[in-house]
């Protein structure tokens, strides 16, 4: 394995390691904060025992995120050392900025696990809620400065030097909103509808009823209205893309040539070499229409772009209809769940609609993954696109894959205790918290 390859390598592996971290560090809190809520005003102990029990996983989740990212930004300088010496002033305030967020959060989060009958009632929930206002801000500034990579502002190029630098407008560069309104949405789906899932779980086997019942709702409630709402971000991101980086709309569509009523590609197998798309469905017209609003608009096609600045067009391909597919399940078993809402109250005692959500548990996360497989492949051969090629970044020293190892292996090691301390987590709910005789209050 070369450098170039042990780098990308390091860096997809630590990323798609944090992403579902931060996403669940970024949401779960909020869950928190209602059930809190609503302990506060109904005064059901229930309700206060859902919200100590989801303190614990968001404890844990922020300490495996905090490690995780931490690592990232050691292997920012380490493997991409060309990058970070020119792009570091420009886009160093989101990340600046991310790191306060991140303090804010830790103390909050200290003050909401053990400010239990300590604090003013108000003023300890209020607490926790700050703790879900500076994890999703801090997924917002990383977002940013991913953004910028793709859409790089608030600089000028003048003979190979990076002059004029503007920090203000490269963290407000043109992707950043549809960028993060998109991650922020796929969070809250992706974790509504696993932390549902694993409550699905629960009551389906009839094990504590009451507390996950009411554990289901509230995460169901943000995962469904988060997964109805995504199409809108999406499609958002998908004007974005086509105006900054046409190159990548065109791989993710497996869109060779530019004509009028562009087709909208659904599924197929990309044949690169023959410039087609192999048993596709195609909707003619569909992608000029998504794109520009109307169905006659030519979309710009890998045709018009040099061989040389093509991204990988199968991977990106596969990655962006896994995503949408997934998308669109979410959405759909998201208006299951109003109809049963607001119709049909029935389901939720049938054991057929909680195997949906049981199902449904890792479908958001392998779409965030699947959708950061566009973000960033779909960038090559770019990592500030347009200005500096990925190729040019990565560090000249030697024996990079060893760390590749070594991470993998760290990595695996955190995982394997979330595991640990997650599953311990469940098993205690019925010890704990349905027990009486336990007092939980300290």
């Amino acid at each position: 394995m070369d450098n170039f390859m042990a780098a990308r390598s390091q860096m997809a592996l630590s990323l798609g390691f944090h992403i579902i971290f931060s996403c669940i560090g970024m949401v779960m809190p909020f869950f928190m904060a209602v059930s809190h809520y609503l302990w506060l005003r109904t005064g059901n102990p229930v309700y206060q025992h859902v919200t100590k029990a989801w303190s614990k996983g968001v404890a844990i989740f922020f300490a495996t995120g905090a490690v995780s990212g931490t690592v990232l930004s050691f292997e920012l300088g380490l493997l991409w050392p060309t990058f970070m010496k020119h792009a570091g002033p420009i886009f160093g305030m989101p990340f600046s900025l991310e790191g306060t967020a991140f303090f804010i959060e830790a103390i909050a989060l200290g003050f909401f696990l053990y400010g239990w009958n300590r604090f003013n009632r108000w003023f300890h929930w209020f607490t926790g809620v700050v703790v879900g206002i500076s994890g999703l801000t801090s997924g917002i500034l990383v977002v940013a400065a991913n953004a910028w990579m793709n859409t790089p502002t608030g600089f000028d190029v003048v003979d190979g030097k990076y002059l004029n630098i503007d920090p203000i407008k490269a963290m407000f560069n043109p992707a950043w909103f549809s960028q993060a309104l998109h991650m922020s949405i796929a969070a809250f789906a992706a974790t509504g509808f696993a932390v549902a899932g694993i409550h699905a779980l629960m009551i389906i086997r009839k094990q504590n009823t009451n507390f996950h019942i009411k554990a289901f709702k509230i995460a169901a409630i943000f995962g469904v209205v988060a997964a109805i709402l995504q199409p809108l971000s999406g499609d958002r991101s998908a004007k974005m893309v086509a105006h900054w980086q046409p190159a990548k709309l065109a791989a993710m569509e497996s869109h060779f040539k530019t004509e009028p009523y562009s087709p909208l590609i659904i599924g197929g197998i990309p044949d690169v070499k023959n410039k087609k798309v192999d048993y596709a469905i195609e909707i003619p017209g569909g992608l000029s229409f998504l794109v520009y609003d109307n169905f006659k608009t030519p979309v710009k096609g890998l045709d018009q772009i040099p061989q040389d600045e093509h991204p990988p067009v199968p991977v990106v391909h596969y990655a962006f209809q896994i995503m949408v597919a997934l998308g669109m399940a979410m959405m759909g078993l998201g208006l299951i769940y109003l109809i049963a809402l607001w119709k049909k109250k029935s389901w939720f005692d049938k054991n057929w609609f909680m195997r949906l959500f049981v199902l449904a548990t890792p479908v958001g996360f392998i779409a965030v993954e699947a959708g950061w497989t566009v973000t960033e492949v779909g960038r090559q051969p770019w990592i500030i696109h347009g200005i500096m090629r990925t190729a040019d970044a990565v560090t000249p020293m030697p024996g990079i894959h060893y760390s590749f190892y070594l991470f993998t292996a760290v990595y695996f090691s955190l995982s394997l205790a979330v595991i640990f301390l997650l599953y311990r987590q469940i098993k205690m709910v019925p010890v704990i918290y349905d027990n009486p005789t336990i007092k939980i209050d300290n």
